[in-house]
C-alpha cells in the first residue's frame, strides 16, 4: 500500500443505457473498494450506479471530465461515499484526494481535483437551485454562452489554482482547505 492507499482492484462496470437521461451512469458489476491511508476501507457494493457527478460540469475543461484520467478509481468510490448515510461530504472529499494519488494522480492534479470536489460541494448548497440540474451537474444542455455561474466557477477554480503555486510538496490538507474556504466566501 502506498502512503495514500490503495484500490481492490480494477473495477468491473457496465454502461447504463437511458433514453430519457445522458448516459453517463455505469453500474458496479463487483464490489470496488479503496483503503486510505488511516486504514478505512471505503466500499463501493455490487450494483451501485456512479457517474463521476461531484465536479460541477463548468469546471471539466479544467480539471478533467468523468472517466477520464488516472482519478477514475477515486470517482468511483467517492461517488458511493457521497452517497453514504454517516459519511459527510468533507471526509467524502478528503478520501478522494487520497486515492486520486494512490491511482497515479500527481500531488498538483490531486489538489486541483480535491479543490474540484469541494467547490461542487460549496456549489450544491450555495448556488441557486434553478443552475443545478436534478443530478447536482451543472448546465447539462450545451450553451454557447456561459452562464455567470459558470464563469464564477472557472474563477473560483482559477484563484484557488494560483494560489495553490504557492504551497510546498509537504504542505497540508489543512492549508489547502484554508485557501479553498477563502475563495469561496462570497
Amino acid at each position: 500500500m502506498s502512503n495514500h492507499g490503495s484500490f481492490s482492484e480494477d473495477p468491473k462496470t457496465i454502461w447504463i443505457t437511458d433514453p430519457d437521461n445522458p448516459d453517463r451512469n455505469m453500474k458496479l458489476l463487483e464490489e470496488f473498494s479503496y483503503t486510505d491511508p488511516n486504514g478505512r476501507r471505503w466500499r463501493a457494493p455490487k450494483d451501485s450506479i456512479i457517474n463521476g457527478a461531484s465536479i460541477p460540469r463548468p469546471l471539466w475543461s479544467s480539471v478533467g471530465s468523468p472517466y477520464t484520467d488516472d482519478y477514475r478509481r477515486a470517482s468511483i468510490t467517492h461517488d458511493v461515499a457521497c452517497n453514504t448515510s454517516g459519511v459527510s461530504r468533507k471526509e467524502a472529499d478528503v478520501m478522494f484526494f487520497h486515492a486520486c494519488r494512490a491511482g497515479g494522480c500527481g500531488l498538483v492534479q490531486a489538489r486541483i481535483l480535491y479543490a474540484g470536489v469541494r467547490i461542487g460541494a460549496w456549489a450544491s448548497e450555495s448556488l441557486p437551485k434553478h443552475s443545478i440540474s436534478s443530478d447536482k451537474l451543472l448546465f447539462r444542455e450545451f450553451i454557447s454562452t456561459p452562464f455567470n455561474e459558470e464563469l464564477f466557477l472557472k474563477g473560483k477554480l482559477s484563484d484557488i489554482s494560483n494560489e495553490m503555486k504557492g504551497l510546498s510538496d509537504d504542505s497540508s490538507l489543512e492549508q489547502l482547505d484554508e485557501i479553498i474556504a477563502h475563495h469561496l466566501k462570497v
